[in-house]
């Protein structure tokens, strides 16, 4: 892009922001949670109250909360693999499995392929 054409694309920019911003500044909620927020900070500084004292007088259980990763309890754990049953054909070997990680498995899909194996499936 020519320094020409990154120019005019940045004053565009520039211009819808500002449009953005002016209208914004109209906007009548914004106004009240402006108003609202100077509201608190006068009465924080006036009580010599932070944040944090005004979290703890309006919600006491907030600050009693788990910080970080919290595991879910509600959550149902990660489901159990089945046992899977496998017959060769020929040889009668049977073998059990919850994973593709079988070493003998692993053995016949490469000798005799995937799809033919999992046809033996029981």
């Amino acid at each position: 892009m020519s320094k020409l054409a990154e120019f005019r694309a940045a004053e565009e920019q520039l211009r819808a922001q500002l449009q953005l911003l002016e209208s914004l500044k109209k906007d009548e909620s914004l106004q009240r949670e402006i108003e609202f927020e100077s509201k608190l900070q006068e009465l924080m500084s006036e009580y010599g109250k932070n944040l944090a004292d005004i979290i703890e007088i309006i919600d006491p259980a907030y600050s009693r909360k788990p910080k970080g990763l919290v595991a879910h309890p509600e959550k149902a754990s990660r489901r159990t693999r089945t046992v899977k049953t496998y017959k060769h054909p020929e040889t009668g070997e049977v073998i059990e499995t919850k994973g593709g990680n079988h070493k003998v498995l692993k053995a016949w899909k490469a000798e005799h392929g995937a799809d033919v194996v999992e046809g033996w499936l029981q």
